[in-house]
């Protein structure tokens, strides 16, 4: 074994040591590290090809991010007891690493780079993937591969007012209203990926500022351990730009034409004559020189790619012409409707352009909660929204496979980018999926799927707290000339520098995400996009209000009621029974789902409000106490010489005493009543035992009540109980927007949060929701749009 020499290096980030650790794990790898923050713990690896790779115009670059449940301590889930494909959250914290270090190896580079980041040990309280984004960035520094770095990453939380460098994992998610992931090199940001809870822009600047102050202490320390570790440049092909001459030859014969394209505002058209472009220039240059040109059909595609790029970049910069003909601050024409879906919950289609996004919402109960089984500190999920990217949306033929990368993280972006305005579940204690289908794409899916999301959770009568919109900004550079972009199109954010995604509701910020194609950007330029960002929101947000103004008040006839009531804890148990039988019981009976929290919250489920209803009087019946003068109508259990017991609540027997049978005398037991009987009875005294006694004296003419119901001192079953919308109040996480007593859509009486009225604000009866959608509600027609027809 060869001797190895362990070189460490360490700084204080946030109260806690950060350290970068190398020379004793994977040495065979091109550039190793561990680094340690707390008792989280990260092995990342970068390796490279010893040949590039033939045929392709890209960098092959590979990063992986692998979670080992024993890590927390735990042993994996599912039959194998065996790691498997990475989850959402390993896929998004491999895109963590991807985004930052991207930019930074060469142009030409085509040398398989693959980067894995292995999580050894995670203390639940340091999130490893900023570790591993860190160690990415270490490892490629230390292995000679030509890349620009260092770069360095930190997460900045806002708590109280006040950030926090780094908070831990639980910070986040029960107290921060910001989650801000920064990365960069010592001279500009490069990567944001963020979560809010309607900041401001200008607290998100503050943020950046404080981030990029650590990024430089951080990028300063690889330096150091380069100095003590890093391996000599490693020599690699690199593929040159297309020969200078070739391109002037090319620009020469294809500008005319790439000019004549750039005026075709609609995407399909401009692409083809695009495409056409290419082949004209090459026949004309084999035709005008074929000596100088034959064999060289390969070099003509990259070099007319590049006479386009610069032209439309030269447009934009110098003409303020987009390639759609739009200004760098308009946005497409709009077109938005809801209601669209006969059977889904909620339904919106949001179209922007030639981008159209079409979501659908489902209500369910809390067994539709997805389990998560991974390193993170969150066991279940109550809001979900997927994102579905079909081939068709872009006009192309590939073969359907599961979720991809890109798929499953721009779903997680819009996720993020709503779940701030999500009700809690004291207010609105339903499973809420969200799936939004791209049916055409010409850039910004991500964005138009927040904003159809909205519009699908407003009409399926959600009570967000506030509608939430998205943008898509970009960036054209040259020397110290820059035009920032509203709303690009897939062809500027292809041949553009950045694409920063700002999703907010009309008073902040609910989530970033940015990646540049340049080594960075400067403060004044991210000040200027959210700025204008912010101006293109307000936009949007009107229009969606013309549109559906406030969530529904009423829910889909085809959703599920859901009512809640609260026990005290330790009537859980009778409730469910000895080994179930009380609560299978009452599911038989009703066919309702009922769900039992640990603290006493009982939620119970029905398609049937009126099956829901006789679930929860049900359980009310079996927790209730019973109490000395009220009066039962009680059903006979047994016969004893000495008088009958009578059931006068779920699993509570009394016994009436022969001389309490009637007001005159009793010979037998079995003379006056027979087991089956129902019997209104009036509870005379419980002794110390808990034994209950029951008389028959004068209530014989008593008022007539429902079975297991009192006559006297009680309040009519299910009052002030609230349906969907009641609740405690709690403080939610991010942001602790609960609701107050009562009810939301369908709450019952209550004077907290109002069953109509935008998102449910202010004060208001909470009336109680009617089974099926009234005219004011949802309309019985078609989808409702602000336009009278879709654009062309």
């Amino acid at each position: 074994m060869a001797v190895t020499t362990v070189r460490q290096v360490e700084l204080q980030v946030g109260g806690r040591t950060l350290a970068f650790e190398t020379g004793l794990l994977a040495q065979q790898a091109d550039g190793s590290v561990v680094v340690r923050y707390g008792d989280s713990v990260v092995l990342v690896t970068a390796t490279a090809s010893r040949q590039p790779r033939e045929g392709i115009d890209f960098l092959p670059l590979t990063c992986d991010y692998e979670e080992r449940m024993y890590a927390a301590g735990k042993i994996p889930g599912g039959f194998f007891k065996r790691e498997g494909r990475p989850g959402e959250s390993a896929i998004l914290s491999a895109r963590l690493m991807d985004r930052p270090i991207r930019p930074l190896f060469p142009k030409g580079l085509r040398n398989d780079v693959q980067v894995i980041a292995t999580v050894l040990s995670t203390d639940q309280a340091n999130d490893p993937a900023i570790l591993a984004v860190n160690g990415a960035s270490a490892a490629l520094m230390l292995s000679g591969l030509p890349f620009g770095g260092p770069v360095g990453a930190v997460r900045v939380g806002l708590i109280d007012g006040r950030f926090v460098l780094n908070p831990t994992l639980r910070q986040i998610e029960e107290e921060s209203d910001l989650d801000l992931v920064v990365a960069g090199t010592a001279d500009a940001i490069i990567m944001v990926e963020a979560g809010a809870g309607e900041v401001p822009e200008e607290t998100v600047l503050e943020a950046f500022d404080l981030a990029h102050q650590e990024i430089r202490r951080i990028v300063e320390i690889q330096h150091r351990l380069v100095e003590l570790a890093g391996k000599p440049p490693r020599p690699v092909t690199i593929v040159p730009d297309p020969d200078p001459e070739l391109v002037a030859a090319v620009r020469e014969v294809a500008l005319p034409l790439v000019r004549e394209a750039l005026t075709r505002p609609e995407k399909l058209a401009r692409e083809a004559a695009l495409e056409e472009t290419e082949q004209v220039v090459t026949a004309r240059l084999l035709e005008q020189a074929p000596d100088r040109f034959a064999g060289r059909e390969a070099e003509i595609g990259p070099a007319v790619e590049q006479v386009i790029k610069e032209e439309v970049r030269r447009r934009i910069l110098e003409e303020g012409v987009r390639p759609d003909g739009r200004g760098p601050r308009d946005i497409r024409p709009l077109y938005i409707a809801v209601g669209i879906l006969p059977r889904a919950h909620g339904s919106g289609l949001f179209q922007r352009g030639q981008t159209q996004v079409l979501t659908s919402c489902t209500l369910g109960t809390g067994e539709d909660e997805q389990i998560l089984d991974n390193l993170g500190i969150l066991e279940r999920k109550r809001f979900m929204h997927h994102y579905v990217f079909p081939p068709f949306s872009v006009g192309e033929v590939r073969p359907l496979r599961g979720p991809g990368r890109r798929e499953i993280g721009h779903g997680a972006l819009a996720e993020r980018a709503l779940e701030w305005v999500i009700p809690g579940e004291d207010v609105f204690p339903y499973t809420i999926r969200l799936v939004s289908e791209v049916l055409e794409s010409n850039g910004s899916t991500s964005m138009a799927s927040v904003c159809g999301s909205t519009l699908a959770l407003m009409d399926a009568g959600v009570p967000i707290k506030a509608a939430v919109g998205g943008i898509a900004m970009g960036l054209v550079t040259a020397g110290e000339h820059a035009a920032v972009l509203t709303d690009i199109i897939g062809m500027e954010d292809a041949m553009g520098d950045m694409d920063f995604k700002v999703a907010g509701t009309r008073d902040g910020i609910t989530a970033l995400q940015m990646d540049m194609k340049i080594r960075g950007i400067s403060r004044e330029l991210l000040a200027r996009a959210l700025a204008q960002a912010r101006e293109a929101r307000l936009v949007i947000l009107d229009r969606m209000a013309e549109v559906l103004p406030a969530p529904r008040t009423t829910l889909s006839p085809y959703a599920p009621r859901i009512l809640t009531i609260e026990i005290h804890p330790d009537k859980i148990r009778e409730v469910i029974g000895p080994g179930g039988k009380v609560i299978n019981k009452i599911t038989a009976e009703t066919g309702a789902k009922i769900d039992i929290e640990q603290d006493g919250r009982i939620h119970v489920a029905s398609p049937d409000e009126a099956a829901a209803r006789r679930a929860i009087q049900m359980i009310e019946d079996i927790v209730r106490e019973v109490k000395v003068g009220e009066i039962y109508l009680g059903r006979v259990t047994r016969l004893m010489n000495f008088g009958a017991f009578v059931e006068v609540l779920p699993g509570k027997e009394g016994l009436v005493h022969i001389s309490e049978l009637g007001d005159g005398r009793v010979e037998r037991v079995e003379d006056v009543v027979k087991v089956g009987d129902e019997l209104l009875v009036r509870v005379k005294e419980i002794d110390n035992l808990g034994r209950i006694n029951l008389t028959r004296r004068g209530v014989e003419g008593g008022p007539e009540v429902p079975a297991g119901a009192g006559a006297t001192g009680d309040r009519p079953r299910g009052e002030g109980r609230g349906g969907p919308g009641g609740g405690r109040g709690r403080r939610r996480r991010r942001g602790g927007r609960g609701g107050g007593q009562g009810g939301g859509p369908g709450g019952g009486p209550g004077g907290g949060r109002p069953g109509g009225g935008p998102g449910g604000r202010g004060a208001g009866s909470g009336a109680g929701r009617s089974s099926g959608r009234t005219a004011a509600g949802r309309p019985a027609g078609g989808p409702r749009s602000g336009e009278g027809s879709p654009p062309a």
